[in-house]
């Protein structure tokens, strides 16, 4: 009986191992990738011919030309995918106020006749760290500053920043949005083509 009842189990471990463990995950790759591919592979960013980021995943902008993001909890380097996570730092911890402190001077510095609210993206960290996107108010509050930064006009780059605005998902859920990573390549697009024109 005993022997029995241990084949079964034996003989059960080793279906539901091919079962879930081979089978499932290969079905859902197969369907994935011809449904889905960009996405299947991390819908990454290609530009001539190189792989450039994520649009699932943030970059570290700094430089007073780009649309900076989210801040980002994770270390030993921003937007480090491997070490996902927000810093846990609860609405009363000092640490989390010094944090959007620090972020409130560097924009303020970057762009000093600014002056208007600083939108609450711009000085907090999503909960995974590795946020993408910025809220349309956080986009247009740094309209001026990358303008000046490229010596661009100022509706040029807020036409750039409205054609980047992803509206709500199928209109009702979520909220608006703007990639960062597409925003700034998209910059750099229209800079290196209009370069030596009036």
């Amino acid at each position: 009986m005993y022997m029995q009842s241990l084949k079964i189990s034996a003989l059960l471990f080793i279906f539901l191992t091919l079962l879930l463990g081979i089978a499932y995950p290969a079905v859902v790759t197969v369907i994935a990738q011809g449904i889905f591919p960009h996405q299947a592979q991390g819908s990454l960013i290609e530009r001539g011919g190189k792989v450039v980021g994520s649009k699932l995943i943030g970059q570290d902008f700094s430089a007073p030309k780009y649309f900076w993001g989210r801040l980002s909890a994770t270390s030993p380097q921003p937007y480090n995918a491997a070490a996902s996570g927000g810093s846990n730092f609860g609405v009363n911890n000092p640490a989390l106020l010094e944090a959007a402190k620090a972020r409130v001077v560097a924009l303020q510095r970057a762009d000093p006749g600014n002056k208007a609210a600083i939108p609450v993206d711009l000085v907090t960290a999503s909960g995974s760290g590795l946020d993408p996107d910025i809220s349309p108010a956080a986009a247009h509050y740094q309209i001026a500053r990358v303008a000046k930064a490229r010596g661009m006009r100022y509706d040029d780059v807020k036409s750039i920043v409205d054609r980047y605005t992803q509206g709500r998902f199928l209109g009702i859920l979520g909220e608006p949005v703007v990639n960062v990573l597409e925003l700034n390549l998209a910059l750099d697009e229209y800079a290196h083509a209009h370069q030596g024109k009036p």
